[in-house]
């Protein structure tokens, strides 16, 4: 599973994607995001074109760019991220195929795009998006939980929503965000883990809390072991990995304390 890191500081971002992690991301998305997550505690960043070339100096991991959501802007937007060396865009906020049709066209083949499905109009039209020349998709539970008017951040991993999108798509697929394996919160992160695993989950984003939970911490020494711990999930029996389903569908329904986590 790949990690990708959401950040604009060049020496932390060399070090993570030295350390494993298969890249950066730096994120210009905000046209409309206050007013959409207004009083939601997200997290909403202010990266710029200039952050942009700063880290594609600092890393030869994988560079993505998430832009705004489409509209008059994203030509603009598309073409500066091009012209910054961005391996590849994310184009958030999706609600249909034609607007994925009209920057698919302006980006020309020059980069890879794809697309965060975080709203329900996506996951609706799910089908028809995963047809689309898409270098990856994800579904981003903050917003589709915002969209939906839910209280639960993470009832479309039990709910059947994620495994839906999940068996639509062929792309890189991705959901969720990762700390280290004994953080997380209100869900531990270990059970996220292997919940993104059972899903064949081909790529992830490090959370905000992971760099919180890094503090005093050696990059080269908890990257590998966040990559070995997913690899052993990948390998677990099979009873041991439904346990941890069961333990995930429990804490995110509130049938047992969220602390308490599967064995390892």
């Amino acid at each position: 599973m790949d990690l990708f890191l959401f950040t604009v500081d060049p020496r932390w971002g060399r070090d993570v994607v030295a350390a494993g992690a298969a890249g950066i991301v730096v994120d210009w998305e905000r046209r409309g995001k206050h007013r959409r997550q207004r009083g939601e505690g997200t997290q909403i960043n202010a990266d710029t074109l200039d952050d942009l070339v700063r880290m594609r100096a600092a890393t030869d991991g994988r560079l993505v760019c998430r832009i705004n959501g489409y509209g008059p802007w994203t030509a603009g937007e598309v073409a500066d991220a091009v012209a910054a060396g961005a391996d590849e865009l994310f184009l958030p906020m999706v609600r249909g195929t034609e607007e994925v049709d009209r920057t698919l066209d302006l980006v020309a083949g020059r980069c890879g795009l794809g697309i965060l499905v975080e709203t329900q109009d996506a996951v609706d039209r799910v089908d028809a998006l995963a047809r689309r020349p898409l270098s990856r998709i994800y579904v981003g539970l903050n917003d589709l939980r915002i969209d939906r008017r839910s209280s639960s951040l993470f009832q479309p991993l039990v709910d059947g929503t994620v495994e839906a999108v999940r068996a639509a798509v062929a792309q890189p697929f991705g959901v969720g965000g990762l700390t280290l394996l004994e953080g997380g919160s209100p869900v531990p992160s270990r059970l996220l883990a292997a919940e993104l695993v059972r899903l064949r989950t081909d790529f992830t984003f490090l959370r905000r809390s992971f760099t919180a939970d890094m503090a005093g911490r050696d990059p080269s020494t908890e990257v590998p072991a966040l990559l070995a711990g997913l690899r052993e999930l990948a390998a677990a029996d099979p009873a041991l990995a439904g346990a941890r389903r069961d333990d995930l569908v429990a804490a995110v329904t509130g049938q047992a304390d969220p602390s308490v986590a599967s064995p390892a």
